[in-house]
């Protein structure tokens, strides 16, 4: 054999070898996808949905989200088992969260929220009752809770089938209620305030995802959002939730925080 010969027998094999090292990984995500009749439904789903948009988002979700967040899963389900609830949610919250930008994050990524008067990236959440995370979703801080809630409730919806219901408060009212009922096949319930409520009150379950903002802020790097891409910005946020997660298993208990400490007078004073 020659030396061309050589070299394209060298090249065959090498490919070969690629793809048969590939091949596992492929037939894995593969047989993911194709786990239980409930994503083959979603898909039978949306080829009936009236609107084009509609049917990309299901589709595009069934095939790129054939996987969970191992690591991330596992630590709440631990954290879950201690709080004596069952490894698998069946309730949810949902809730946004306006955080200002970097001057180094693109334009296109980053909008301005005429409510809240922030220039930046809107964070949404989708967390179980105890406010730990089932799915998030960053976009530009311009887009309105009820149009950029899809995304993450349909994402809870293929990855937890366990989550029956979720709770959201008044900027998710209307026609997301009733896509959610028609198109995932759950109750989305909107936490309505007191009409003679006034000043600051706890709101019925929807405290839990409120506490889950309040933890994500006090990490340093989530005060502000520096990512170039969404993407990465909700990685920063599940890598947030598992050290939340690493310390409440480690205290074996949530955390306190110590009340007022009355002030003593030295006897120099």
């Amino acid at each position: 054999m020659d030396a061309g010969g050589a070299a394209a027998s060298a090249a065959t094999d090498g490919a070969e070898g690629r793809a048969t090292r590939e091949a596992p990984a492929t037939t894995d995500r593969g047989r993911d996808l194709l786990r239980g009749a409930d994503r083959l439904r979603l898909a039978a789903v949306a080829a009936r949905l009236p609107t084009l948009a509609d049917r990309v988002l299901v589709l595009r979700t069934l095939a790129r989200r054939g996987h969970r967040r191992p690591r991330h899963d596992a630590l709440r389900a631990q954290v879950r088992r201690a709080e004596g609830r069952s490894a698998e949610p069946s309730a949810g919250l949902i809730d946004s969260q306006s955080v200002r930008t970097a001057d180094t994050v693109p334009a296109a990524t980053r909008g301005f929220d005429a409510g809240k008067k922030v220039k930046g990236r809107k964070q949404f959440l989708v967390t179980d009752t105890l406010g730990l995370l089932l799915a998030v979703h960053v976009i530009t801080a311009s887009t309105q809770d009820r149009d950029g809630a899809r995304r993450p409730l349909l994402w809870a919806r293929l990855d937890y089938p366990s989550v029956r219901k979720v709770w959201a408060d008044q900027g998710f009212a209307g026609r997301l209620v009733d896509w959610t009922t028609h198109i995932l096949g759950r109750e989305l319930e909107i936490v309505r305030k007191d009409p003679g409520q006034r000043g600051f009150q706890v709101q019925p379950k929807r405290w839990a995802i409120e506490r889950t903002f309040s933890w994500l802020t006090a990490h340093r790097r989530l005060a502000r959002d520096y990512e170039t891409s969404p993407t990465h910005a909700e990685t920063m946020i599940r890598w947030a939730m598992i050290g939340v997660m690493v310390r409440r298993l480690a205290r074996g208990c949530p955390a306190t925080r110590p009340g007022l400490r009355p002030l003593r007078r030295t006897a120099g004073e």
